[in-house]
């Protein structure tokens, strides 16, 4: 992460503490965090979840790992400085929304356990609750959706670093979720992820 200027000064809310924006929304900031590999289900589980958050009164916000390359991430690449440097950006955005109150749903392949790792440090450095979910879909799974068809072009050299072909993904080594993509429906998912972020929006 760059050092901030010397010149720079932080600036905090005058008497706008955690509790009194907690009040004013009724509820508690929360960052859920989906990790897992391309077509693992993250995306269709966070759309769903907001969807069900806000029905039910709860404010949310989604942050799609795909949506933010088109504007706050488009000039990260897809090595490792490139996917560090786009995680960073999010890990940011979330807790700045989750700081205001807000349930925030992430959804990004993040395959370095490293690089969550730090999002993770940031939120506890900022008093917000972090959650992460693992989407847990095995590669052939996700492979026999390919809902891009990112691993077809993968397989056939198309794409080079290609997380789960030529590149690794970092398993999550003790998630707060894990959702099994792979063995149940996206919207018995989507559930238990609403659930998790029910139960953690309730905690102090």
């Amino acid at each position: 992460m760059p050092t901030p200027s010397p010149n720079l000064t932080w600036h905090p809310s005058a008497d706008a503490s955690a509790a009194l924006r907690h009040a004013c929304l009724g509820q508690r900031g929360v960052t859920a965090w989906l990790t897992g590999l391309s077509g693992s289900g993250k995306s269709t589980i966070s759309v769903e979840v907001e969807r069900r958050l806000l029905e039910a009164g709860v404010a949310a916000a989604r942050l799609d790992g795909d949506n933010l390359r088109h504007g706050l991430n488009t000039d990260c690449g897809f090595d490792a400085a490139g996917r560090a440097e786009a995680v960073r950006r999010a890990g940011e955005a979330a807790a700045l929304l989750s700081g205001a109150g807000l349930v925030t749903l992430v959804g990004m392949i993040s395959p370095y356990r490293a690089d969550r790792d730090r999002v993770r440090a940031r939120h506890a450095a900022c008093g917000v609750a972090f959650l992460e979910v693992f989407v847990d879909a095995p590669l052939a799974v996700a492979e026999s959706r390919d809902p891009k068809g990112l691993y077809a072009r993968a397989r056939a050299g198309e794409i080079r670093g290609f997380t789960g072909i030529d590149d690794p993904y970092e398993v999550p080594a003790a998630p707060e979720v894990r959702l099994p993509t792979g063995e149940r429906g996206a919207e018995d998912c989507a559930q238990l992820l609403v659930d998790a972020i029910v139960s953690a929006a309730r905690r102090e």
